[in-house]
């Protein structure tokens, strides 16, 4: 791997998880020596993640951890609906109707993935990543995974401002539920309706439990 694919990928990472909080200055000489490349491909590190948004570069500061506002939010879900509920929508049409049953039969039985043994929900979470890799994959439109995959690095962050609440995750389990189902029904109006209500849901929570975390910063291996 390319030093600055390295760097970026590491960057990248921390920036998603919250290891770097917004408003963190991504110093060239200090994020050079914790990451164990030169300046060059630090920079071009850099410059990829401010094209795609995940940084900014600020007069007086140098380059910054973009933040997230409420503002924010509201135009990523704008977005956010657009573009599942069509992919939804032609999952229903196009995708393995199986393979949807068993994701609809998982998420059914996913809030015992809900409990103290998993605190970061991991178990839970890639349930939900098989879904939208599942449906991505049912869609085959790579201009649309690839619009869906840029924006669900944001979505990251932006799932780390809400309280983790088990009783929204047991819902919003349901309503995956509900939404695998009606692919594999392949019903793509229902498919549709129900990744909107789904989204709804997400975005009222979020706005309504908005908080900020403060993670720890720790160092991310040089490999």
């Amino acid at each position: 791997m390319k030093a600055s694919d390295r760097a970026y990928a590491a960057l990248r990472d921390d920036i998603v998880e919250w290891r770097l909080p917004p408003g963190t200055v991504l110093g060239e000489v200090e994020q050079s020596e914790r990451l164990g490349v030169s300046r060059t491909p630090l920079r071009e590190a850099l410059a990829r993640l401010t094209a795609e948004g995940l940084a900014s570069a600020q007069r007086g500061r140098g380059v910054v951890v973009s933040d997230i506002s409420l503002a924010h939010i509201d135009e990523l879900f704008e977005l956010r609906e657009a573009l599942e509920s069509k992919a939804a929508a032609l999952a229903a049409l196009r995708g393995d109707r199986e393979l949807f049953a068993v994701l609809r039969d998982r998420f059914a039985a996913a809030p015992a993935l809900l409990n103290d043994e998993d605190p970061q929900r991991h178990e839970y979470y890639a349930l939900a990543a098989e879904l939208d890799a599942a449906i991505d994959a049912a869609v085959g439109n790579s201009y649309l995974a690839q619009s869906l995959e840029g924006l669900r690095v944001h979505l990251t962050r932006v799932r780390r401002l809400a309280k983790d609440d088990a009783a929204r995750l047991r819902q919003a389990a349901s309503e995956h539920a509900a939404i695998a189902a009606a692919i594999a029904d392949g019903n793509a109006h229902l498919a549709a309706a129900a990744t909107a209500v789904h989204l709804s849901n997400s975005l009222n929570h979020i706005k309504s439990t908005h908080t900020t975390p403060t993670p720890h910063i720790r160092e991310v291996s040089h490999g």
